[in-house]
Formats: structure tokens, C-alpha cells, sequence
């Protein structure tokens, strides 16, 4: 083994669940975001195996809507619902709640590890909007305010932040062991953490279109030394 085999296989290998699509534009900078901060992402889909090797931590990244059974929601006829996905998605969180492993949910992802935590969602945000605009767009446009206590807050070294939005749902009531420890203008929910030792963090926002920003690259920074230890 050469010495740029022997770095590669010493680098955390993190699943990216998602898309199973060929061009899906969240896993190509997702798996660039990771490589940034030193580990070796591997996909996820109803369409790639994970392989054999051990994972060390896991992304469940953004997409389309969950299915409403999964939080006790109701059924919204012109949503995109993705069961497989949905399944296999659960699947890996149930895993990685099992093992141990470092956790970063994105968007969908953090809704997803929120329902199966037991929590729930709302099923559109719009009507609830009075100061914060809900038009998706990738750059950093709204504004998030942090717990000063929390872990994100430690990551992220701030307590506000600008970043993007492409969401229409978001989490209601957190989860078992959650708690909501980032709120935009609308005090709706944009950061979620374990609040025990388990490390989960979720955030409602896209930070894979942000990689480019130092603040955002360390929430990737995290979960690396999180699956190194």
C-alpha cells in the first residue's frame, strides 16, 4: 500500500444518504464539503450500496418531502413523497443511533432524525412567516440565532448566522433527547442537537452550498473529529 493509499484509508468514511439521481448537485458538494475537512464520503441511495468497509458517521442530507406517517401528519396530495427512500433513510439513522456514530442531519435529514426520534413537523411553514421571507435561494440570506449554551454555538463560534433556505416544512415538536437550539426571525426551528452525550446535530439549512464559508465548513470540521475519536 502506498503512502496516498494508506492517508485515504485512515480517513473517517462517512454514508451521505440522499438522491439517487446521477446528477444530484447536494451529494457532489457534500462529498467535496467532507473531503475539505479530511474524510472519505460514501453514498447512499435507494441506488448505492454502502459497501463492506465501516462507516464512522453519517449525513442525512435535504429532498423532498417525508412521508406524513412517519410524524402523524397528514397526507398532502401534490407533495413528493419518497417511500423507499424514506425507509432506507430511517433505516441508517436507526443505525447510527445504535452505534454510536456522529450524526448531521440537513434539512429533510434533520426533519427525518427528529420523526424518528418521536417528534413532529410542520407540514407548511408559509402561513407561519411574518418577518422572514420563504423564498427558496441557495446563498446566505436569512438570518439564524443560536443558543449561547449550545454545541452548534461552539462550532460555529457566533451566535447569528447567515444562511440559505429551501425549505417549506421544518420541526414542530423535537424529539425524544432533541432540543431546538437555533430559531430564525419566526421562531421557527433551524437547529436541532442531542442533548445528551450522543452526537446529533441537525440544521434546516444547506450547508454543503455554503462550504465556502469557514463557519459553515466546520459543521463538516465537527463531524470528522466526531468519527475520529
Amino acid at each position: 500500500m502506498g503512502q496516498a493509499d494508506e492517508q485515504l484509508a485512515s480517513r473517517p468514511r462517512i454514508g451521505v444518504t440522499g438522491d439517487g439521481r446521477r446528477w444530484a448537485p447536494s451529494w457532489w458538494c457534500l462529498a467535496l464539503a467532507v473531503r475539505l475537512v479530511g474524510g472519505d464520503p460514501v453514498r447512499i441511495s435507494v441506488r448505492h450500496e454502502a459497501g463492506t468497509q465501516p462507516l464512522h458517521g453519517l449525513i442525512i442530507s435535504g429532498g423532498n418531502d417525508i412521508g406524513p406517517d412517519l410524524y402523524g401528519g397528514e397526507e398532502a396530495p401534490k407533495a413528493r413523497i419518497d417511500s423507499a427512500r424514506d425507509a432506507l433513510e430511517v433505516h441508517w439513522i436507526q443505525t447510527a443511533l445504535d452505534q454510536g456514530w456522529p450524526m448531521l442531519g440537513i434539512c429533510r435529514g434533520a426533519q427525518l432524525i427528529n420523526a424518528v426520534l418521536g417528534g413532529s413537523l410542520h407540514q407548511d411553514i408559509r402561513p407561519l412567516r411574518r418577518y422572514t421571507y420563504n423564498r427558496p435561494g441557495l446563498l446566505p440570506t436569512k438570518q439564524v440565532f443560536l443558543e449561547p449554551d449550545s454545541r452548534v454555538n461552539a462550532i460555529f463560534r457566533r451566535r447569528r448566522l447567515r444562511v440559505n433556505s429551501l425549505h417549506h416544512q421544518a420541526i414542530d415538536v423535537p424529539g425524544n433527547g432533541l432540543s431546538v437550539v437555533g430559531r430564525d426571525l419566526d421562531n421557527i426551528c433551524q437547529a436541532i442537537e442531542h442533548i445528551d452525550r450522543q452526537p446529533v446535530i441537525g440544521v434546516q439549512w444547506h450547508p454543503e452550498y455554503l462550504f465556502y464559508l469557514p463557519a459553515q465548513l466546520r459543521l463538516f470540521r465537527w463531524l470528522i473529529n466526531e468519527a475520529a475519536t
